[in-house]
């Protein structure tokens, strides 16, 4: 599946409402806030972090971030290929510690 047809499905089950952005906004802030509970639970408790339950989460977020984005008037496939080319950009050779200390903007 790629990316904008994901957002095409993930749309089909957003109810529209007058504060979508909201909705969406705050819940990705929670379900990025369940993800990292599960790392915090792996590193400082002692879990296992089970892919499914992983998949489970990320899933969700992708589904807030899917939802952003239409109501921002934009395609998933454009925000991946945007935010690869300011990577790029930015650590042409790959990331390094010192090519995060002397970056330039």
């Amino acid at each position: 599946m790629n990316l904008n047809d994901y957002q095409s499905l993930a749309a089909r089950t957003a109810a529209p409402h007058d504060n979508e952005l909201v909705n969406y906004g705050l819940g990705i802030a929670g379900e990025a806030g369940e993800v990292a509970d599960l790392i915090k639970k792996a590193i400082f408790h002692g879990h296992t972090i089970e892919q499914e339950e992983i998949k489970k989460e990320l899933g969700d977020v992708l589904w807030y971030l899917a939802n952003i984005a239409r109501i921002a008037g934009l395609n998933l496939d454009d925000v991946a290929e945007a935010n690869i080319a300011k990577l790029q950009k930015r650590y042409p050779q790959g990331f390094s510690t010192a090519a995060s200390i002397n970056r330039e903007e």
